[in-house]
């Protein structure tokens, strides 16, 4: 079991990687394909309308750092705050598995929660310029 604690790196990559491909390619339909429908969206829902800028900027500025790896834990944190509200706001009444059901946004809410505290670990733009202080590895 040893062997695989020398993964951890490669899994963090792989999460970050992930979650921050799919984010950025959310948030870049949001951005430059229909951005007020989806300012709209989010004010139908109950939200004041300026969130779904935050929204949008959420998922294509936090993907993309999330993405390289840069200010990883805030990054995700903004990410899972993202997801939490869209399931709560859009998906829950579709339950788990159905149409447009909770099940992916869940899947990427966790990816974000563990990097929240795990950080992007050594193979990352953190490391590279905090010394490791946005891995998960051993000081």
């Amino acid at each position: 079991m040893r062997y695989l604690d020398r993964l951890q790196p490669l899994a963090l990559l792989v999460m970050r990687l992930a979650l921050g491909a799919v984010m950025v390619a959310h948030g870049y339909q949001n951005l430059f394909r229909h951005l007020h429908e989806h300012v709209r969206f989010v004010a139908s829902l109950g939200i004041p309308a300026w969130l779904g800028y935050v929204s949008y900027f959420a998922e294509f500025a936090g993907g993309l750092l999330v993405l390289v790896g840069l200010f990883t834990r805030a990054a995700a944190f903004a990410l899972c705050i993202d997801l939490i509200v869209a399931i709560w706001k859009v998906n829950w009444h579709n339950g788990l598995t159905g149409d447009h059901g909770y099940e992916f946004p869940l899947a990427l809410a966790t990816l974000a929660f563990a990097l929240i505290f795990l950080g992007g670990g050594p193979i990352a733009m953190d490391h590279v310029f905090h010394g490791g202080g946005g891995g998960s590895g051993k000081r």
